[in-house]
Parts: C-alpha cells; sequence; structure tokens
C-alpha cells in the first residue's frame, strides 16, 4: 500500500500528479504495474487514463454500482477505518498524514495478511531463534498504543 497524497480539494489534475508520483516511486523500487483496475470517478480524467496507458499501464474501469469488482480496495479502506481512523480523533491535515503514514507503514511491514500465509507484504529478516526457555519478546506501540508490534529480541 502507497499513499500517494492528501488533498482536502481532489480534481482531475492532482489525481493524474499523484499517478505520477506513484509510478516514479514504484520505478525507484524495481517494480512496475501492468493494471490499475479503477473506479468511474469523475476526477480520474481521460488525462489520467491516457498518462497510465503512455507509461504502458492497462486501465480498466469497473462496472457501475459494483463494490465487489474493487473489493481490495474497499477492503484496505474498511480495515483503516476501524483499525486506526475510528479510534483517533483527527485533528489537522499534518496528523492526518502521519497516522496514514504509521498505519501503512504497519500494514506494509507488520500486519499479518492472510493471502500470504499471516505474513506482512514487505516482511523483514527472520531472526535466529533462541532456545524457547531464552526468548524474549519485544513490543512497539505505534500511534500512541493504538496499534501494537511484537517481535523477537535479538
Amino acid at each position: 500500500m502507497h499513499i500517494a497524497g492528501i488533498t482536502a480539494h481532489p480534481n482531475g489534475t492532482w489525481a493524474t500528479q499523484q499517478a505520477q508520483n506513484v509510478l516514479r516511486m514504484l520505478s525507484a523500487e524495481g517494480k512496475r504495474p501492468q493494471i490499475v483496475i479503477r473506479d468511474r470517478d469523475v476526477k480520474l480524467t481521460k488525462a489520467f487514463d491516457a498518462f497510465l496507458r503512455a507509461e504502458g499501464v492497462s486501465v480498466i474501469r469497473t462496472p457501475i454500482a459494483a463494490p465487489k469488482a474493487k473489493a481490495h480496495a474497499e477492503r484496505w479502506v474498511g480495515s483503516v477505518r476501524r483499525e486506526c481512523l475510528d479510534r483517533t480523533l483527527i485533528l489537522s491535515r499534518s496528523h492526518l498524514e502521519h497516522v496514514l503514514r504509521e498505519y501503512v507503514d504497519h500494514h506494509n511491514t507488520h500486519r499479518p495478511h492472510r493471502a500470504l500465509h499471516q505474513q506482512p507484504p514487505i516482511p523483514k529478516p527472520i531472526p535466529i531463534r533462541a532456545p524457547p526457555d531464552q526468548a524474549h519478546i519485544r513490543r512497539r506501540d505505534r500511534l500512541g498504543g493504538l496499534l501494537h508490534e511484537y517481535e523477537l529480541a535479538a
């Protein structure tokens, strides 16, 4: 998961710029998307689609009133709301950005995912295991204790 940008007033130009930023960031990581599945929001203009196609990315528009066609996005939005935003009083735009970036980092590097056999999308190296009677667990709190991460202490 990547956060492209946050604005109170999105428009077509802004959405196209965010697509450029995300493609640049993914290219720097050695990744290249092949397909973008998008809804029919008016902010995703012909210029948005044309930019993606020029970059070699196929654009698939979801059918009208078909939330199951974009179930992965709906699931992520539901997770971030239930696990984070419904439990946090957001004070400003910068606070929202901080909270979302912390949650995305937690989601990508620590939160277990069923489809990945309870591993995060970006797994950390597995430490050398100590015998069970000598193992120590370290807890890291994120977002003021809203999220907890556990790992074996070295």
